[in-house]
């Protein structure tokens, strides 16, 4: 299950119930939880009566059925939750008052009535819930964490990987941000004006944050997590409608619809990992492509120079309108990452850069740019580095080095459909399979 690290998601429950409340969580947890934080006002205790809501539904659901509505049923139950606390803390104030009228009025955990909005309405409870948890009380890795944490739903071990520190730091990082919040009694709400212009820097990153996840899951049996890649996608069509004169605003979307563009042939038959040289590119979606093109168009046209997701975004409309690998052109693909560097210098942009490299000027050339990379110790817990190296290796021929760094990103690679691609290369040097590359 995509969410929690705590009892609720580790309780017992037949396989049937269990299976539909992973479903209803996986697909509505944002929701929920934002439909909570609009109740309660505190972002914190929505997460918290939203779990005792799951654990509850993990006992009610394979005893009872499954409701008619489950969103409705969890959501119900957990602001009955709310007033509960609140009654324990004796805060007989008027927001107790007015969420007390709310479960009152609330249909029984079953009912049809649907207690969450518009998914697609602009400035709907999980937008706002982003910007929330993005609020500038908050430290800068404590809003992303946060924010991944109560909208994308992704666990402290799933934030962790990705930001390469221990799951501890993560956890506290959370639970800091919680208490913040509440003592400074932010406001849920969307923020207009100047204010919401100063706080979409650290909105956007989570969004591509959650996309990323999606796009390649750090957990899970699949290589895709599509729930996750467009829920953000449709965050950022939210984000550009209410900033559509915002370049990385545009250039964000370009960048997720370009990217989601290959989903369709990214995955197998069977859900195993397809590489970029052997998708068929008739499969990708080419009204995804043009919606990103034209977004990053419109990014263009604002006249302040593309972001660093402009320029991503420009990347990959390189492979989108590319025939093939081999004709797509790698030497603006260089350019790219190089003034990408530059603008948002990261370990990941350089060794991206380093494959570019390799195919306008050859294995050798992209290895040089990777052993420079490898010198820094960046990268040092990642499977990516090894992967990419491994592969170099195995182009220029030296087989037995690049079975090393295969088998060191195998071991690193949390993703089982990605390992098994790398594990099929190490097989394939082990039969022979190599060939020099010049």
């Amino acid at each position: 299950m995509a969410r929690g690290d705590g009892p609720a998601l580790r309780a017992s429950a037949p396989r049937e119930g269990r299976a539909a409340v992973e479903a209803v969580w996986r697909a509505d947890a944002a929701r929920i939880v934002a439909t909570l934080a609009r109740s309660t006002g505190d972002v914190g205790l929505a997460e918290d009566v939203a779990q005792e809501a799951l654990a509850e539904a993990l006992v009610a659901w394979p005893r009872d059925g499954v409701p008619a509505n489950p969103a409705g049923w969890l959501v119900t139950t957990a602001r009955r939750r709310a007033v509960d606390a609140y009654r324990r803390r004796s805060a007989l104030d008027e927001r107790y008052a007015a969420l007390a009228r709310d479960a009152a009025d609330d249909p029984a955990p079953g009912d049809d009535a649907d207690l969450l909005h518009d998914p697609d309405a602009v400035g709907d409870d999980v937008l706002a819930l982003m910007f929330v948890a993005c609020h500038p009380v908050l430290a800068r890795e404590a809003q992303v964490a946060l924010t991944l944490r109560v909208v994308a739903g992704l666990t402290s071990e799933e934030i962790a990987r990705g930001f390469l520190v221990p799951t501890a730091t993560v956890q506290a990082r959370i639970t800091r941000a919680k208490r913040t919040l509440t003592a400074a009694r932010v406001p849920f709400a969307v923020p207009s004006g100047a204010e919401r212009r100063d706080r979409l820097g650290p909105v956007l990153a989570v969004v591509y944050l959650v996309f990323t996840e999606g796009s390649t899951a750090t957990s899970g049996d699949d290589l895709l997590r599509p729930d996750l890649a467009h829920e953000a996608v449709r965050l950022a069509r939210v984000l550009a409608h209410l900033a559509p004169d915002e370049p990385e605003v545009l250039g964000l979307l370009a960048l997720l619809e370009l990217t989601a563009a290959r989903f369709p042939a990214r995955v197998g038959p069977d859900g195993s990992a397809v590489l970029l040289e052997d998708q068929d590119r008739r499969r990708w979606d080419r009204a995804a492509i043009r919606r990103g093109r034209a977004a990053l168009a419109a990014a263009g046209r604002v006249g302040r120079g593309l972001g660093a997701y402009g320029l991503q975004a420009a990347i990959a409309e390189c492979h989108a309108v590319a025939p093939s690998v081999g004709e797509t052109d790698w030497e603006r693909v260089v350019l790219l990452y190089e003034a990408l560097g530059r603008l948002a210098p990261s370990p990941v942009v350089d060794l991206n850069r380093a494959v570019a490299v390799a195919m306008v000027h050859g294995p050798a050339a992209g290895l040089v740019v990777v052993d420079d990379l490898a010198a820094t110790g960046a990268l040092a817990g990642s499977h990516l580095l090894p992967s990419v190296r491994g592969e170099l290796l195995r182009r220029l021929g030296r087989d037995d080095e690049a079975r090393d760094d295969l088998a060191r990103a195998a071991a690193l690679c949390p993703n089982p459909r990605e390992r098994r691609v790398l594990q099929d290369k190490i097989a394939a040097l082990a039969g022979g399979g190599a060939r020099p590359a010049g």
